[in-house]
């Protein structure tokens, strides 16, 4: 079954504090280094600085209020609150309240934060985008974004100002009016600043890192590509979202910032697995994290089958779990873990369908209402329940998979026909199902070709899979025209892309002609079965991968199975053509794995093992065994 994307991607608010930088000393060089330590954002050994000026200097308050900042920018709330206590000058009653509300708002106090925020001067613009990210924190996203624009109003553009705006879009949903304010940022970015090297990484140009500085800071460019990545992730435009994020300024890996590097680790999780799960976990050693680094690590431990370290996870850190997850999000985890000890249990996808059924009846009463706020919320309530569901239905079908009940699976899904009928990933899966019981390939049809036809212009947007189930489904229902002529569209299309990138590997006409010559092989037809998968490789240096191999590997070894048992014959010619085929995948699967190994897998493959070449040669080998004893 398709596994179903239910990650989050994490932005960030910007809490304004104050608009005010540190001023160099030039008497002192300690007070200099604390100064260039918070300007490139080395805000313990800023604070260590100060502290020691502090003990210098006692009389002097920049010192002690500086400290107090440093202390706060390293999230180190305790202390900088204590800190703020040190200050007693008149002169900074106004700086003082407005830290103490950032130390607050980063410790999640929110009546804290909001009782301080209420003492300062109403005519203070700070005050104002300070009540604004108290309402985001409250859910108010619609109050919040008002407040910001404000803010802009009063005092200009500022980019930090401009991201909270786009982050409340972002919140409420409206992602058109978020790039927008995104494209701003980073346009002024680019034009105020182009010594940081926007989108050089992308286009392939080796630039140095331009280091988290002051100047980085006080564009918000980073938050805004962090933003732009996350909205084209829930879209579903993955390689945008990637994009966004080589997009932005080059940095190190070690100078990444919390957010970039769990987005990092996200978006390249299928193609480096292993570097994704080390930055998850090394994030959730530090203090603080993007919140969403729990749940998504415990997400990807069960995407990847490791339950046993999701349990651990999940016991050693009891503390995060209520702070973290939601019970929803706790409840499916703890349903998933338990189901492999206990698979017979249900994962209460009962209990989702009531609150869509709930969510219905609001839609249908707002309806009758005329109320189209109403309406709207109702709608977004039902597709934010329906996306909770989803998964829950599919990790319920996946108990009956493994153990290839499938008419099991088909039963679970029919159950659920009635809030999943217009999902694709649900008709996916339908479709999958139908097709695997070998006897409903017309009903396969009905649901693989609207997820084929709504990207018929654009075929190779399509899974290979699904192409090549549906040209099966048509052969085995004698729709062979059908068929062929869905092979050329994406010949075609293979060769157009061919002909704009050379050196691109497309493995889609492949994948499908694999699937058509095992569907002959499990026939009985080898000979046909078995060109169709060779001629289907061709060029090796295009078609050669690892996927590919699986498919070509597991026809050649059931032939071998079948002429070992003297149940086939090959004709001299076809086994020469064979032996020839296997030659061509040793000469060019030197460096193509034959195995994609589980990231986390402590013991690994011999490296001279897990190649294509390695396992061509073992099947040529047992060819001319196999071909000794029936001479």
């Amino acid at each position: 079954l398709q596994e179903v994307k239910t990650f989050k991607i994490c932005p960030t608010l910007i809490f304004c504090s104050s608009y005010f930088f540190i001023v160099p000393q030039s008497r002192a060089a300690l007070s200099l280094l604390g100064y260039c330590y918070y300007h490139v954002q080395d805000f313990f050994n800023a604070a260590d600085c100060y502290e020691q000026l502090t003990q210098i200097h006692p009389e002097v308050e920049e010192y002690k209020f500086y400290y107090a900042q440093s202390l706060y920018k390293a999230c180190n709330y305790s202390e900088a609150m204590k800190a703020t206590f040190l200050l007693d000058s008149p002169a900074y009653h106004t700086k003082i309240l407005k830290l103490q509300a950032a130390i607050k708002y980063g410790e999640e106090d929110i009546s804290g934060t909001k009782s301080l925020v209420e003492q300062l001067p109403s005519d203070d613009p700070d005050s104002e985008i300070n009540l604004g990210c108290l309402l985001y924190k409250e859910g108010a996203y619609e109050e919040a974004c008002k407040k910001f624009i404000g803010a802009i109003q009063v005092i200009g553009y500022q980019p930090d100002l401009a991201y909270n705006i786009a982050l409340c879009y972002y919140s409420m949903k409206q992602y058109a009016p978020s790039l927008k304010y995104i494209a701003d940022i980073i346009e002024h970015g680019i034009r105020e600043h182009p010594e940081l090297s926007v989108g050089m990484t992308t286009e392939g140009i080796d630039v140095r890192s331009v280091g988290n500085t002051q100047v980085l800071h006080e564009t918000a460019l980073i938050e805004a590509f962090n933003l732009k990545a996350a909205i084209e992730f829930h879209l579903k435009n993955y390689d945008a979202a990637q994009e966004a994020l080589t997009d932005m300024p080059p940095r190190s890996e070690e100078e990444l910032d919390p957010v970039t590097l769990h987005n990092q680790a996200l978006m390249n999780m299928d193609s480096k697995p292993t570097e994704g799960f080390g930055k998850l976990q090394f994030l959730l050693q530090q203090n603080p994290f993007p919140p969403e680094t729990f749940g998504n690590l415990l997400l990807l431990y069960c995407k990847y089958e490791y339950f046993d370290l999701a349990a651990d996870v999940l016991a050693e850190n009891a503390h995060l779990t209520y702070k973290l997850l939601s019970p929803y999000l706790y409840a499916f985890l703890d349903a998933m873990i338990t189901c492999q000890t206990a698979p017979e249990e249900e994962l209460w996808p009962i209990h989702c369908a009531s609150f869509l059924l709930l969510n219905i009846f609001k839609v249908q009463e707002a309806r009758h209402k005329r109320d189209d706020e109403a309406v709207k919320r109702a709608v977004n309530e039902y597709d934010e329940v329906l996306e909770k569901y989803i998964p829950v239905l599919m990790a319920q079908a996946k108990i009956y998979w493994n153990i290839e009940n499938y008419q099991m699976v088909e039963k679970t899904f029919r159950k659920s026909v009635e809030f999943c009928n217009d999902h694709d990933v649900w008709k996916l899966n339908v479709a999958h199902v139908l097709f695997m019981q070998e006897n409903k390939y017309k009903e396969a049809i009905g649901f693989y070709e609207p997820i084929v036809k709504k990207h018929y212009d654009n075929i190779l947007n399509v899974s290979a899979i699904v192409l090549a189930n549906l040209c099966v489904s048509y052969i085995m229902t004698s729709q062979n025209e059908e068929a062929e002529e869905l092979m050329r569209k994406i010949e075609k299309e293979e060769e157009q892309i061919s002909y704009d990138d050379p050196d691109k590997k497309i493995y889609h006409l492949c994948i499908v002609n694999l699937v058509i010559g095992t569907l002959y092989c499990a026939k009985g037809n080898y000979e046909f079965g078995i060109s169709r998968v060779i001629k289907s490789l061709e060029p090796y240096n295009k078609k050669l991968g690892t996927d590919t191999w699986f498919y070509a590997k597991r026809c050649f070894l059931s032939l071998l199975e079948n002429m070992s048992k003297h149940m086939i014959m090959l004709r001299d010619s076809m086994v020469q053509e064979c032996i020839q085929f296997l030659e061509h995948c040793e000469i060019h699967g030197k460096n193509v794995p034959a195995l994609i190994e589980q990231p986390l897998e402590e013991e690994r493959m011999h490296v001279g093992k897990n190649t294509v070449t390695y396992e061509s040669r073992l099947l040529k080998a047992l060819f001319y065994e196999i071909i000794g004893w029936n001479q």
